[in-house]
């Protein structure tokens, strides 16, 4: 007996199929990497500071938009009810032990 691998039988069509699959993969991998990169902390956390940043000199620039200025500020004004609602409960639980 003769150990004898049969020959791989391809089409044209089959090649074809074969090369849309590493295509679609590897822009499935460049998403997920993208992804990757948009999703992390650090990255949130850069972004968040840089809005932040933009919304302070928004709400206090001369020279910003009436409407971003206005914006800006309802953002801020909200933010700073927030932590005082925070700050309120935390006060109460403490002064209730």
């Amino acid at each position: 007996m003769t150990d004898k691998t049969p020959e791989r039988f391809t089409t044209p069509a089959m090649l074809a199929a074969e090369a849309e699959i590493a295509a679609t993969r590897r822009e499935l991998a460049a998403t997920v990497d993208e992804l990757t990169a948009r999703l992390a902390p650090r990255a949130q956390a850069d972004a968040a500071v840089a809005t932040a940043k933009r919304l302070a000199s928004d709400a206090t620039s001369p020279d910003a938009d009436p409407e971003a200025r206005a914006h800006a500020r309802k953002v801020l004004a909200g933010v700073a009810v927030g932590v005082a609602f925070v700050t309120a409960v935390v006060v109460l639980r403490i002064a209730r032990r």
